[in-house]
């Protein structure tokens, strides 16, 4: 029988910043903007008992809990943190499926020849994690994905659960919310139709469930509810894109502060690429106007490009694709159809161009470092886009100050 751990950890965000700063310990923390738009990317579990939670509106958040602290987000930080916990997993298999920076699948079927069940190797890695990095994780262990990944949320923070064999009849009494991809609207959907648990989504016959869900996702939450999940573990799969997004604090109208906006935005993607030592073959811009409406445009390229002004004049290229009469309140650039920056030269017709834009880019990103995140900028970005001229960002509580910014898109 196979053994599926899924390890995820806790309040990822919040407790690296804990970790960094003694003080914040034992405290609430709420890690994100705090401008009036501002969202919550993390929140400890100090701050979860009074209703704080992720992607909840920092106002909302500091309304409900007035004495958490509010720090911004470090992605360059998470990412360091992240890779000390991925090298734990990776002594004990080969096989580790990374989702996100803060979880991870990993097949331990081959591994408990020499290092003990699924049960056992999970309680190493949690103490590995614990003693080694000083954060904590939860884990699920089971014969399939679906039911690892759940039961690594039942006892947070800091769990163990060993799902049985009978995968089915552990699922059946959780509520169907805990169901991957059922959110508020479906769960309503299902309960009005007499469906409460996963088990009962497991006994409803295939055409009523086809019914309410569509054919194709019926069929697979079905499945999935009866403790049917064959997908293996796929191990180095490489991010499908990397990207950058803000919210800002004045709506923008008119093209040029929105590409203000991306030559920023296509700085960060560009260093976090860089970072992970992939280029990209396609670019996307994600604008969200005032109305919440959501609009995404994306173009293919001859070959892979890594660097800000490569990727920045692929993101300015698509504006004409969108409305821009229109108020804008979030500009985001993603790179995607990644691949390994050296993975050897590619068919440029500009080699010597290309070659410079990315030390340059190394060159930038080098000095950031050294300087704690400040250093080089571009001069078009030396006075700020004119949506945050009029500053009207919160002073967090932890000293950090937002200036018209939500987040950054990971």
């Amino acid at each position: 029988m196979r053994q599926i751990l899924h390890i995820d950890m806790d309040a990822f965000f919040a407790s690296v910043e804990q970790l960094d700063d003694p003080s914040l310990r034992g405290r609430p923390v709420l890690v994100g903007g705090a401008s009036r738009r501002g969202v919550v990317a993390a929140a400890s579990y100090e701050a979860r008992p009074y209703g704080a939670r992720s992607a909840m509106p920092m106002h909302e958040a500091l309304r409900r809990c007035p004495q958490a602290v509010v720090v911004p987000v470090r992605h360059a930080r998470y990412a360091e943190v992240s890779a000390k916990v991925f090298a734990v997993f990776r002594r004990f298999t080969p096989l580790v499926e990374g989702l996100s920076l803060d979880e991870a699948f990993l097949d331990v079927t081959a591994s408990r020849s020499l290092f003990g069940d699924g049960e056992v190797i999970a309680a190493r890695i949690k103490r590995a994690i614990r003693d080694e990095i000083g954060l904590t994780a939860s884990a699920g262990v089971a014969p399939c994905k679906f039911a690892a990944k759940i039961a690594s949320d039942l006892r947070k923070p800091d769990g163990l659960v060993v799902v049985p064999e009978d995968v089915a009849a552990f699922l059946a009494p959780l509520p169907l919310e805990r169901m991957w991809g059922v959110g508020p609207r479906a769960a309503e959907r299902l309960r009005g139709a007499g469906l409460d648990t996963i088990g009962d989504l497991a006994r409803c016959p295939a055409p009523r469930l086809h019914e309410l869900l569509g054919p194709a996702w019926g069929e697979h939450v079905r499945l999935l509810a009866a403790g049917i999940d064959e997908r293996e573990v796929v191990p180095g799969r490489a991010a499908e894109s990397i990207g950058a997004e803000e919210t800002v604090e004045q709506d923008l109208r008119g093209r040029e502060p929105i590409e203000r906006w991306l030559l920023e935005l296509s700085a960060r993607v560009a260093r976090r690429l860089l970072k992970a030592g992939l280029s990209c073959r396609a670019v996307t811009v994600k604008l969200k106007y005032s109305d919440f409406t959501l609009r995404t445009r994306q173009t293919k390229l001859a070959e892979p490009v890594g660097d800000t002004d490569s990727i920045y004049e692929c993101a300015k290229g698509l504006l004409p694709r969108f409305d821009l009469s229109r108020p804008v309140r979030l500009v985001g650039v993603a790179a995607s159809d990644l691949t390994d920056q050296t993975a050897g030269p590619t068919l440029s017709l500009f080699p010597v161009a290309s070659e410079r834009r990315r030390r340059l880019e190394g060159v930038v990103a080098e000095v950031a470092e050294r300087f704690g995140g400040k250093g080089l900028t571009r001069a078009a970005l030396l006075e700020p886009p004119p949506s945050s001229r009029r500053e009207a960002a919160a002073e967090g509580r932890g000293g950090a100050r937002e200036k018209g910014r939500r987040r950054e898109g990971t």
